[in-house]
């Protein structure tokens, strides 16, 4: 108060000192003076109202100072400073929220509401406006500029994902610890499921909770399941699995479309009740080398609110051709198992030439596999041991088991997917010795007889017979045992991914050699990202194919690229069905009330209006030369 009083003293003076001075007049000899007479008398009957008038213009202009510093020191009245609420928004900005029932969506349904509820703040009101999605996402500090809250409302944007409600909560609650007027809002279509994760139910605190619904209609048909994979002995052809789901209430058609590298595959029209779940299934197709994407069209007389989940991608891993030396002295069931696979180079080497070859270096291939024969220290490579001994093999070898069997099976393990081993006659075997961290993949009775693991960075897999002393090569397990085993070397393992799913945090193998890839995205934007362990690391919330480039390697070759695909998949979020009601901690959220548009309380935006209109009048009255 007393900088405003000081500096409107200041500026009063310089006025004073500016109406006080002066007007020195000029002499004039004219050549008849009694001329003047008349008009000198007239002058002096009008001194008095000029001076008023001079004395009026100053009292006004003292007037505007006034107003100004006033204004400067933003005055508001005593009561607003207990009264003023503390508001953190949350709009719900998952794919849901993408539905068009609503014009245009129901996000921007939902800024809507939000920018209504900032032209209602109050003037001690503060508010932090925050994006509800796979994470919480603040869009601005605090603030109480009604300007700048609108502007980051244009910050939001829908995303593929599920959100995130538990997690937004608790940072709501955490934003507003120890406000004493805290309100927490929440505009959604209400598909949020619990308030609740792994930490138990959220708890807001003596915050107030209320729900802006949006979202009017419930009629959607979404792809909830998409997936492909090659045939593990015919990499040229592949087969797809995929989903639809019609969440509505009422019956509907739809056209679904399998395109392979944007090339028409096959085109259904589905008529699906309400609730019905279909899986279809497209086996032994061919023609596609890499690119697989699902779409879905509603046919004439059926509704689809939500676009984003009608259309689904995949990958089909790359036909590498892999480099295998066998180290065997003569196999014929080995030699012929390998020659299945039309993408596998494979070189063979007698045990002895691979000790004389090999002894200070490792082989550059792809896998090793050891056939009989153990090298007298661990090789560093990915191998296979069949029927492994000595000082070199990755596990102990204990004691000779008398016809074992596959008594007890890992089956999540990629190198035994599809493969029958429960009833492998054996005529003879060794126990195997896992270390820790080691798969046992397959045990008998009296121990494990197929162990997988890594050594030096280098993976390995031991079956503990010799094959030939058994009925395994005479089964199609075999040759599926070898090529998993060599897939699990590579990471092309059966199980391979062709999509991530959105919201989560992505890992894709890219290399150990980088700390961070350039990240292309579906919509054009490139993004860095960093790499750990050999991985780039990236938090997606879009669906569609990506790609990763890595800088150039040393020596001049051309930079890696990998590519891979993303889709929502989520029945949950295809379920569009707006809730009038959430539940938050136990109770109802209640109904916004509050954020009336009209009169802020912020008294200085008042004080400027004052000064322009008496500025404008004191403008009309100087040309009308009413006070000069």
């Amino acid at each position: 108060m007393g900088q405003l009083l000081a500096a409107f003293g200041a500026a009063s003076a310089v006025v004073v000192a500016l109406y006080i001075l002066k007007l020195r007049r000029r002499t004039v000899a004219v050549p008849f003076s009694k001329l003047w007479e008349r008009l000198t008398k007239d002058k002096e009957a009008t001194s008095l109202f000029s001076k008023l008038k001079r004395l009026l213009s100053l009292l006004l202009q003292l007037l505007l100072l006034a107003l100004l510093a006033f204004a400067l020191g933003d005055p508001r009245a005593a009561m607003t400073f207990t009264e003023g609420r503390t508001v953190v928004v949350l709009i719900d900005a998952s794919a849901s929220m993408q539905a068009t029932d609503v014009s245009p969506t129901r996000l921007g349904a939902a800024k809507e509401e939000v920018k209504k509820m900032i032209r209602g703040l109050g003037g001690s009101d503060r508010m932090l406006i925050a994006q509800m999605d796979a994470v919480v996402m603040p869009l601005g500090p605090m603030s109480d500029d009604t300007l700048e809250l609108e502007h980051e409302l244009d910050h939001i944007h829908p995303t593929d994902a599920r959100a995130d409600f538990a997690r937004a909560l608790r940072f709501a609650a955490d934003a507003l610890r120890d406000e004493k007027h805290g309100e927490i809002v929440i505009v959604s279509d209400g598909a949020l499921g619990p308030a609740a994760d792994a930490q138990g139910v959220v708890h807001t605190g003596g915050a107030k909770v209320t729900f802006v619904p949006i979202g009017e209609k419930k009629r959607n048909v979404g792809i909830t399941a998409f997936s492909v994979r090659r045939y593990p002995l015919d990499k040229s052809r592949y087969e797809v699995m995929l989903e639809v789901e019609n969440t509505g209430p009422v019956d509907e058609q739809v056209e679904l479309s399998l395109y392979g590298d944007k090339t028409l595959v096959d085109l259904t029209k589905l008529r699906l009740r309400p609730g019905e779940r279909l899986p279809r299934f497209y086996p032994n197709l061919s023609g596609a080398s890499r690119k697989l994407e699902a779409n879905i069209k509603p046919l004439e007389g059926s509704e689809d609110a939500l676009a984003a989940d009608n259309h689904a991608f995949a990958l089909l891993p790359e036909r590498r051709r892999a480099k295998v030396l066998v180290v065997t002295a003569g196999n014929t069931y080995l030699e012929a198992a390998l020659l299945l696979d039309e993408y596998l180079d494979v070189e063979y080497i007698s045990p002895g030439n691979f000790a004389l070859k090999y002894s200070q270096s490792a082989p550059k291939v792809d896998a090793v596999v050891f056939d009989g024969v153990t090298p007298m220290t661990p090789a560093r490579v990915n191998a296979i041991y069949l029927d492994p001994r000595g000082p070199g093999s990755p596990v102990k070898v204990e004691g000779e088991i008398k016809q074992p069997g596959f008594d007890k099976i890992d089956r999540r393990h990629p190198i035994v997917r599809w493969t029958a081993l429960d009833d492998v006659n054996i005529a003879v075997g060794h126990k195997l010795v896992a270390e820790p961290g080691d798969k046992i993949v397959g045990a008998s009775g009296e121990g494990p007889i197929l162990v997988a693991g890594s050594r030096s960075g280098f993976r390995f897999v031991a079956l503990g017979f010799d094959v030939r002393a058994s009925d395994l090569p005479l089964r199609v397990a075999w040759p599926l045992l070898l090529l998993n085993s060599i897939n699990w070397f590579s990471d092309e393992d059966a199980q391979y991914i062709s999509s991530f799913r959105t919201g989560d945090v992505w890992r894709v193998p890219v290399g150990v050699s980088f700390s961070q890839a350039k990240l292309a995205r579906p919509d054009g934007l490139t993004e860095t990202v960093p790499v750990h362990e050999g991985r780039a690391v990236y938090l997606g919330q879009r669906s569609g194919f990506y790609d990763v480039t890595t800088d150039p390697l040393p020596g001049g070759d051309a930079p890696q690229v990998v590519s891979f695909a993303a889709n929502l998949l989520d029945a949950e979020e295809s379920r569009i069905e707006p809730k009038p009601e959430i539940f938050v901690d136990g109770k109802k959220a209640g109904q916004l009330e509050g954020f009336q548009v009209g009169v802020r309380r912020e008294i200085w935006i008042y004080l400027l209006i004052a000064i322009v209109l008496i500025s404008a009048i004191e403008w009309a009255t100087y040309h009308r030369r009413l006070t000069v």
